[in-house]
């Protein structure tokens, strides 16, 4: 059974959404429905949904030696 939905975005992301789908060979409705799809799927590690920046910097500091107060540190001297 197919319902409609109503989604409200800015023009802009609308008119890019209408592109990637036209380029895709898709609807809007159909790449919306993959998306959903994807997101609700329980069979993809939960890093999948990371764009591959974030997933490039996932452990990057697990074996450092800084912790929070480093940070704190760093923050106090850049903004004196």
């Amino acid at each position: 059974m197919h319902t409609k939905l109503t989604l409200r975005l800015e023009d802009q992301l609308i008119e890019q959404a209408k592109l990637y789908a036209a380029h895709a060979g898709k609807s809007v409705s159909q790449i919306v429905s993959d998306y959903f799809t994807l997101l609700t799927s329980r069979n993809i590690p939960s890093n999948t949904l990371s764009t591959p920046i974030t997933q490039s910097l996932r452990g990057l500091l697990r074996e450092s030696s800084c912790d929070e107060n480093d940070y704190k540190k760093y923050l106090q001297e850049k903004h004196l």
